[in-house]
């Protein structure tokens, strides 16, 4: 079926055809997305949210985006669900404010010496122990501001977006990606090759410990460090 027929079907299905047909759908994209959350997070809530993207995509659905319409409802869907998370954030403020301050930290101390910045000096320039500032690391994971989502844009974004942001704004997007890819391979080699089994392989923590041979939860604070670093590395980006 071609984007301008399929475009014309969905136009025809009634809102309980409609979920009926893309429930599925609905729950794919919601486990899929509750597998990287902490356990706290209740994964009916994530549907419950997606079912409302579903029909809000089944609305804006224009056969001219060029998409067809499960990867335009997938983005709409998904978006739904992160704005749920968004508006019942369990991160405590004190969690995100020590996070930021982990950042700067480390955007400073990078800045000044012109390479990667150690634990140690991170801690220094917070002026915190390094146990304490391993358990900052471990707290970024659960801070949403550091999800990768958020870090670059998804590479079917543009569907969601107005269609007049032409071309300065695509090749905004497109420096911002080459960015963070860049970003990426000037990770310390273990925080990259955690970033690469999480993120590329789907290993889940406990997996990532045994690869590499330490507990869980120094894969925890790598991989806090590293979205950190990330960060730190990207605040052009985020300005």
């Amino acid at each position: 079926m071609n984007v301008s027929a399929e475009y014309q079907a969905v136009g025809a299905l009634s809102q309980e055809s409609l979920v009926r047909r893309y429930s599925p759908l609905v729950r794919r994209v919601a486990y899929h997305l509750v597998g990287r959350l902490p356990d706290s997070v209740d994964v009916d809530d994530l549907i419950q949210a997606g079912m409302l993207g579903l029909l809000e995509a089944a609305g804006k659905y224009k056969g001219s985006q060029g998409a067809s319409f499960e990867t335009y409802a997938s983005i709409r869907m998904r978006g739904a669900m992160l704005d749920e998370l968004r508006r019942t954030d369990w991160v405590p403020r004190s969690v995100h404010r020590s996070v930021r301050e982990m950042v700067d930290a480390i955007h400073a101390v990078e800045t000044r010496l012109g390479r990667r910045a150690s634990d140690v000096e991170i801690a220094a320039e917070l002026g915190v122990s390094l146990d304490r500032y391993h358990e900052i690391a471990r707290e970024a994971v659960s801070c949403r501001m550091f999800s990768t989502e958020e870090l670059a844009p998804e590479p079917d974004s543009f569907l969601s977006s107005s269609r007049e942001d032409g071309p300065e704004q695509e090749l905004a997007e497109r420096k911002a990606r080459d960015a963070l890819a860049g970003a990426i391979t000037q990770l310390p080699e273990r925080e990259a090759l955690v970033m690469s089994l999480y993120y590329s392989d789907e290993l889940n923590m406990r997996e990532i410990g045994e690869v590499l041979g330490v507990s869980e939860s120094r894969v925890c604070q790598l991989h806090g460090q590293a979205l950190a670093r990330l960060r730190a590395r990207l605040v052009k980006w985020r300005q």
